[in-house]
C-alpha cells in the first residue's frame, strides 16, 4: 500500500510516458460453455446463436433436430402513420385542468383521448427440421461454446458417433450446420422447413427455396377482441426468403417438393441463408422493399464457395475481437463439473459456484454480440430469438425500461459497437417523434411513449382509448433513450459523435421536456400530466389513480437530460443560450421529496402505492441508470432511495431484479447486490407449450432470463450489474471494487472493463484489495482514481496502458 501511495503521489497529474507490460489477468481456467446431457424439449432449454440479424435456436434432437429461425428485420406491419390522431393535443388543456382541480378520476378518463395504435410484433421466420434415422442413442452431449459462439451436439447411435456443429457467421451472413459420422456412410437424414407465416416453397436436387410474408397486423398477445388477431393481406407486409443448401462429398441426395435428403454419407454441410424486404422504418416493404429473394440467393452462393473450415475461422475471428475484450475470473470454492441445468439447481440450494456467476455475466455479453449488429434495428424484448407469432408483449421495444436495459452493458463491458443499433434507432424515433410531439401535445422537439417497433412508432399506445394510462400515456421515452447518447460519449469521448449525432437528438428531447413543464402553485416546474410506469397511487379519498402531475420519475429523467446537455455544451461550446435556458429550468424543477416512511417519494404528494412492492422503480432513475444521485454527493436522497428498495423488497420479475441489483451496487452495498444476483440465477423450469406469466423471475435451463416468460433484458441487466459491482465511474472519477460482495472479495481478476472518461481497466484483487492494476487510455485523459481507500489524480495518454499497481 505504501508503494502504491508513493507511486500515485509521484505521478499525480502527470502523463505516464511508458507502456506497461501485459497484465497477468486471464480468463477462467474452465472453458466458458453451457452444456447438457440431453436434447432440448422446450424453447427455454435450447441453445441460441446469432450474428446480429440471423438468429437460430438449436434443440439438438437425435430423431428430429428442430431449429427456430429468426431475422431481426422481420416484423408485422408497415410504416406507421404518425398523424393517426392529429387533433389529440386539443384534449391536453382539459386533462391539465382536471389535475389542477385534483380530479384524478376525470384526468384518468380524459387522458385516454391522447392515445393511438398498438405497436407491431416481431415475427418468427420459420423452423428448420433435420430428420434422422437414429437408433440406440447414448452418451449424448450438447454445448454452447461462448468463447467461439459455436453450438455442438455429439452422441453415439448404434456403432457410430454422430457430431453436429452450428454457427451463424457475421462475415458470411449464413447459418452453417456441419454434420459428421465416425463411420463411413453413416449419415442418413432429410431436411424440411415450416413456418407460422404464409409461405410457398420449391426444391431442386440439393436446394430448398422458401418465400413468404409477415402479417400486416399482429395484435399484442394481451389484446382480447373479436376477429383474427393475425391479419395477412395480399401485396402487404414484409417479405422473407430462405434458402437451404445441402452439401456433401459422398452419399446419395434425394428430394421431394418440400424436402431434400442425404443417404449413406460420412460428412455433410447445410447452409441456411435468410433475407427480408425490410428497407428502413419509413419504406414500404412491398413497393419500396429490398429484393429479399436475390439477397438470400447471393448470400448462399458466396458462402457455398467457401469451405466449412474457412467460414468457421472467419466467424471465430470476427466474434472473438469483441468477446475476448473482457475476461473475468472469480475465485473461491469451485463447484463440481455439472450440466448447466444441474448447476442452476445446485446453486438454487445455496451452494457456491463462482464459475456459474462468471458464465452468466459472459453469456449476457455473448447475447448482445449475437443480437445487436443491425443498424436501426436493436435487440428487442426477446433479443433476436422468438418462436411465437404472437410473442409476449409483441417482442417489441418497451421504452419505459426494457429497451434501455438491453444496452446497460454495452459500454462498461467493452461492447460499444453493439450499442450502435440502439443509438441509430433513436435517430429514427426522432423523425416520427417530432410529429407525435406536435399532434399529441402541440409541443416542439420529439418524444416516444411506452412502446415502439421496427417502424419507429412513437405515439401513445392503447388502441385509441382502451389502454391504461399508467403505461399507455407515459411520454418520457425520448428523455430516457437520449441518456444513452451521452453514455456512449462518456465512455468513448467521441467528439464527432457528440456534435453531429448526440447533441441534436438530446436537444430535441429536451425541447419537448421544456414544453411539458408548467409551474405548480408554488412556482416549481412540474410535468402535467404525469404517470409513473406502470404504478398507481391512492389519494387521501381512496381513489386509485394513474394520472397525476409532478411525478418524481419524470423529473429525474429531465434532470439527467438537462445536466447531460449542459455538460455537452461545455465541450462543444456552440449553444450557450440553450444551455442557460436549461440551467434556469433546473433551478426551478420541483425538488425530490422524502416521504414519511423515509422513502424517496414517487408522487408529487406523499401518497400510498396501490402495490407497494411494484416491479417498476422509475423514480430511482437518478441513482441508476442516471448518475446525478450518488452516495458521495446526495447522501440524504440515496438513503431515501435505499429505503424505497427496502419497502419494495427483493422478490420481483427478472428485468426488475436486474435493475435492482444495479441500484444496490450504486448504493455501494455489494452484499445486497450479490444476494439479488444469486436470486436472479434461481432455477426456473421451462414454460413448455403454455407460456406462464405468474411465476416469479429467475433463470431458465438455457440461462435465458425468466421474467417470466423469457425476456432478454434480465440477462443484460444482470450482466451489467456485475461490471457495476467491480467498477463505477463518472467523467472525472473511477471507483474500483465499489460494491464487491464478501463472497467475491476472496480473490479474482477482470480484464477489459470500461470506465467513463475513456479508460479501460485490468485488475486483480485479493481479500477485497486491488493487488494488480493496469489502466489504458482509450482515449484517456485525466481522472481521479479511488482504490483501496485512497484517491489520487492520474493522467494517462491516449493508447497507453500503464501499470498502477
Amino acid at each position: 500500500m505504501k508503494k502504491f501511495s508513493l507511486l500515485l503521489a509521484l505521478f499525480s497529474g502527470i502523463s505516464f510516458v511508458h507502456l506497461a507490460a501485459e497484465p497477468t489477468t486471464k480468463s477462467s481456467v474452465r472453458k466458458l460453455k453451457l452444456w447438457y446431457n440431453k436434447p432440448a424439449q422446450y424453447f427455454e432449454e435450447a441453445l441460441v446463436l446469432g450474428n446480429g440479424r440471423i438468429g437460430a435456436t438449436v434443440y439438438g434432437g437425435t430423431d428430429t433436430d428442430k431449429i427456430h429461425l429468426n431475422d431481426i428485420t422481420l416484423w408485422s406491419g408497415e410504416p406507421m402513420d404518425p398523424y393517426m390522431n392529429p387533433q389529440a393535443y386539443k384534449h391536453l388543456p382539459a386533462v391539465r385542468e382536471a389535475l389542477k382541480q385534483e380530479n384524478y378520476k376525470l384526468a384518468d378518463s380524459l387522458v385516454k383521448k391522447l392515445q393511438g395504435k398498438f405497436s407491431e410484433s416481431y415475427a418468427p421466420l420459420g423452423d428448420l427440421y433435420i430428420d434422422f434415422k437414429a437408433s440406440q442413442v447414448k452418451n449424448y452431449y450438447r454445448e454452447l461454446d461462448l468463447e467461439k459462439a459455436i453450438a455442438s451436439v455429439k452422441y453415439d447411435a448404434g456403432d457410430q458417433t454422430i457430431s453436429k456443429e452450428y454457427f451463424v457467421s457475421y462475415p458470411d451472413k449464413i447459418l452453417v450446420i456441419h454434420l459428421k459420422s465416425s463411420q463411413a456412410k453413416g449419415l442418413n437424414f432429410s431436411v424440411r422447413f415450416g413456418s407460422k407465416l404464409r409461405y410457398k416453397s420449391k426444391s431442386t436436387i440439393n436446394h430448398l427455396h422458401f418465400q413468404g410474408v409477415a402479417p400486416v397486423r399482429a395484435d399484442p398477445n394481451y389484446v382480447r377482441k373479436e376477429g383474427n388477431p393475425i391479419i395477412f393481406r395480399d401485396n402487404q407486409g414484409t417479405r422473407f426468403s430462405a434458402d437451404v443448401l445441402l452439401q456433401s462429398t459422398d452419399g446419395q441426395v434425394g428430394r421431394t417438393d418440400s424436402t431434400v435428403s442425404l443417404s449413406n454419407a460420412t460428412e455433410a454441410t447445410i447452409l441456411v441463408s435468410l433475407a427480408t424486404s425490410f428497407n428502413g422504418f419509413d419504406k414500404n416493404p412491398q413497393s419500396q422493399g429490398l429484393n429479399d429473394d436475390a439477397i438470400a440467393q447471393e448470400q448462399l452462393q458466396v458462402a457455398s464457395r467457401k469451405t466449412v473450415v474457412e467460414m468457421r475461422a472467419r466467424h471465430i475471428q470476427d466474434y472473438q475481437k469483441y468477446f475476448n475484450r473482457v475476461n473475468l475470473r472469480l475465485g473461491g470454492e469451485q463447484a463440481p463439473e455439472l450440466p448447466t441445468d444441474d448447476r442452476l439447481r445446485r446453486y438454487a440450494k445455496g451452494e457456491k459456484d463462482p464459475y456459474l456467476e462468471t458464465l452468466y455475466f459472459q453469456f449476457g455479453r455473448y447475447l448482445l454480440i449475437s443480437s445487436s449488429r443491425t443498424l436501426g434495428v436493436p435487440a428487442n424484448l426477446q433479443g433476436l430469438w422468438n418462436p411465437h407469432i404472437r410473442p409476449p408483449w409483441s417482442s417489441n421495444y418497451t421504452m419505459n425500461i426494457n429497451a434501455e436495459e438491453n444496452y446497460w452493458l454495452a459500454e462498461n463491458t467493452n461492447l460499444s459497437e453493439m450499442h450502435t443499433p440502439f443509438l441509430s434507432f433513436i435517430e429514427n424515433l426522432e423523425k416520427t417523434g417530432k410529429i407525435t410531439a406536435k399532434t399529441f401535445y402541440n409541443a416542439p422537439g420529439w418524444t416516444v411513449h411506452h412502446n415502439s417497433d421496427i417502424w419507429a412508432m412513437t405515439n401513445p399506445v392503447g388502441d385509441f382509448g382502451n389502454g391504461s394510462p399508467s403505461w399507455a400515456n407515459w411520454y418520457m421515452g425520448g428523455a430516457w433513450a437520449a441518456s444513452h447518447l451521452w453514455e456512449h460519449y462518456s465512455f468513448t469521448k467521441d467528439d464527432i459523435f457528440l456534435r453531429e449525432k448526440a447533441y441534436p437528438l438530446m436537444k430535441g428531447a429536451a425541447e419537448f421536456c421544456l414544453a411539458m413543464l408548467i409551474p405548480d402553485k408554488n412556482g416549481n416546474l412540474i410535468t402535467s400530466p404525469s404517470t409513473s410506469p406502470e404504478n398507481r397511487f391512492i389519494t387521501p379519498t381512496g381513489y386509485q389513480g394513474e394520472t397525476a402531475y409532478g411525478g418524481a420519475a419524470d423529473l429525474a429523467m429531465i434532470r439527467e437530460l438537462f445536466q447531460d446537455l449542459i455538460e455537452a455544451d461545455k465541450i462543444l461550446k456552440q449553444d450557450p443560450s440553450f444551455s442557460q435556458q436549461l440551467q434556469e429550468a433546473l433551478k426551478k424543477l420541483y425538488p425530490y421529496q422524502v416521504g414519511k416512511k423515509g422513502n424517496l417519494q414517487e408522487w408529487y404528494f406523499d401518497w400510498e402505492d396501490v402495490e407497494p412492492t411494484h416491479r417498476h422503480q422509475s423514480h430511482l432513475f437518478g441513482l441508476f441508470p442516471g448518475t446525478h444521485l450518488t452516495v458521495e454527493n446526495t447522501p440524504a436522497l440515496t438513503n431515501a432511495a435505499k429505503r424505497t428498495l427496502e419497502i419494495k423488497g427483493d422478490e420481483t420479475t427478472g428485468w426488475s431484479k436486474g435493475w435492482r441489483i444495479n441500484l444496490w451496487a450504486r448504493l455501494k452495498d455489494g452484499n445486497h447486490a450479490y444476494k439479488m444476483y444469486r436470486e436472479l440465477l434461481k432455477y426456473v423450469e421451462p414454460d413448455g407449450v403454455k407460456i406462464e406469466y405468474r411465476r416469479g423471475g429467475g433463470t431458465y435451463p438455457n440461462l435465458f432470463d425468466a421474467h417470466p416468460p423469457f425476456q432478454i433484458d434480465g440477462n443484460f441487466g444482470g450482466a451489467a450489474a456485475v461490471a457495476e459491482m467491480l467498477v463505477q465511474s463518472d467523467m472525472s472519477k473511477i471507483y474500483l471494487l465499489p460494491a464487491i460482495s464478501d463472497d467475491w472479495k476472496v480473490e479474482g481478476e477482470v480484464k477489459g472493463l470500461k470506465a467513463r472518461g475513456g479508460f479501460e481497466i485490468d485488475m486483480a484483487w485479493k481479500n477485497g484489495k486491488v493487488v494488480q492494476l493496469y489502466i489504458k487510455g482509450v482515449p484517456g485523459g485525466k481522472t481521479k482514481l479511488f482504490v483501496n481507500g485512497t484517491s489520487k489524480e492520474i493522467q494517462i495518454a491516449k493508447g497507453k496502458k500503464v501499470r498502477i499497481l
